[in-house]
């Protein structure tokens, strides 16, 4: 299948030597040419919104996540805030949610009016620490609202035998997790309520967009209502409004390109998985960066992201991520961590609570990892971050 010009773009130069290499990103779409004809497709159509192409993505998804009930949104946020609405959870109610993630996560909690209450994560896995969530539970806790870092799933048998235990619901934040699996089932596939990403920079995108895997056949129509104006439609375009609905429905133009990118996606998942594996065998630095931990074939690798050691170097994060351009590689964070933010400031969170959340948050860094990257990609990054670590030791 073709590849997209951009994803050339990002291959070792054949001029001499002293040629500069392309700049590399951090994180690049792969979108073909087939593709974009669809979409124009599309465009030609006169059917644009949300219409018969995002019908046939969710049928599209609902088979890929072994029959699930999905429906499509325009974010992974709206997704997960159409969620919390189907848990009933509102005012004086409370969500455990991860110490370091992005803000979306907590954000979403606090737009319903519920508090997010915050737990530490692991160190390596990046995931919500199980333990740590439990400790954080109160009379008001209502769900939890774990994150599956970098594509790499959380503990699932831990988390919803927590779950039973203490009653709780759970919405998993899956938006780095598509096409990743838990003992051979892929996340969405079973659960609660899922939430997936289709942003630019996930293994597969709609180019803005999002989904969300329901359990409950009786929570799909809510979900509908909730994502379009709460809009009950009848016979001949009689309708009611039950409730409060947002405006979260997929175009078509967006679904015609995430029908294209899920037919790919385990191309894609297995092309991040040798590039990972690359990272791990080639990334040597003294002192060592802390690299992430390793999952197995379930992990779909979204990111790569190694921790800094930044107590042994004399520059901070930002002028690694300077010396990084320099050299052409685009790096990113992911992510600061959330109750540092002032909202969550606001709400009484101070440096110190969370530990763990607080060091990832600290020293991230994010190193390119796209399925158009070549091995000398992956080379080439290992080298610069052992040159400036060697550059700059104590």
């Amino acid at each position: 299948m073709p590849r997209s010009s951009k994803a050339r773009a990002t291959e070792a130069p054949r001029a001499g030597a002293g040629t500069p290499a392309p700049f590399l990103p951090f994180a690049q779409p792969d979108i073909d040419e087939e593709t974009i004809a669809a979409v124009a497709g599309v465009l030609r159509s006169g059917w644009i919104a949300s219409g018969p192409q995002v019908l046939a993505f969710e049928s599209a998804l609902s088979a890929y996540l072994n029959g699930r009930a999905v429906r499509t949104f325009t974010s992974a946020t709206g997704a997960l805030e159409v969620a919390l609405q189907l848990c009933g959870i509102g005012p004086s109610d409370e969500v455990i949610v991860p110490a370091m993630t992005f803000a979306a996560t907590a954000n979403v909690v606090v737009r319903v009016g519920a508090r997010p209450v915050f737990a530490d994560v692991d160190l390596h896995t990046r995931n919500l620490d199980v333990g740590q969530a439990e400790a954080a539970i109160t009379p008001r806790t209502k769900a939890i609202m774990p994150v599956h870092f970098a594509g790499l799933p959380v503990d699932m048998d831990a988390l919803y035998d927590l779950a039973r235990r203490r009653r709780l619901r759970v919405i998993e934040d899956a938006a780095h997790a598509i096409g990743s699996g838990f003992k051979c089932r892929r996340i969405g596939s079973f659960g609660d309520l899922v939430a997936f990403s289709f942003h630019p920079n996930k293994n597969m995108t709609t180019i803005e967009g999002g989904a969300l895997s329901i359990a409950d056949s009786d929570e799909v129509k809510r979900a509908e209502l909730l994502r379009f104006h709460g809009l009950d439609q009848g016979p001949d375009d009689e309708f009611d409004v039950p409730v409060a609905g947002g405006k979260y429905n997929l175009s078509d133009v967006a679904a015609r390109i995430g029908l294209a990118q899920l037919s790919r996606l385990g191309e894609f998942n297995r092309r991040r998985r040798e590039l990972a594996t690359r990272y791990f065998e080639r990334l040597r630095t003294h002192p060592p960066l802390m690299l992430p931990a390793r999952g197995d074939d379930g992990h779909s690798w979204h990111m790569f992201a190694p921790l800094l050691p930044l107590e042994a170097l004399r520059i901070g994060r930002r002028e690694f991520i300077r010396e990084m351009r320099t050299r052409g590689i685009g790096v990113g964070v992911h992510y600061p961590a959330l109750h540092l933010f002032t909202l969550y400031r606001k709400m009484g969170y101070r440096p110190g609570d969370f530990p763990n959340a607080e060091r990832v948050g600290r020293s991230t860094v994010t190193l390119p990892l796209f399925p158009a990257m070549t091995d000398p990609d992956v080379d080439r990054v290992c080298a610069a971050c052992a040159e400036i670590v060697a550059k700059y030791k104590n």
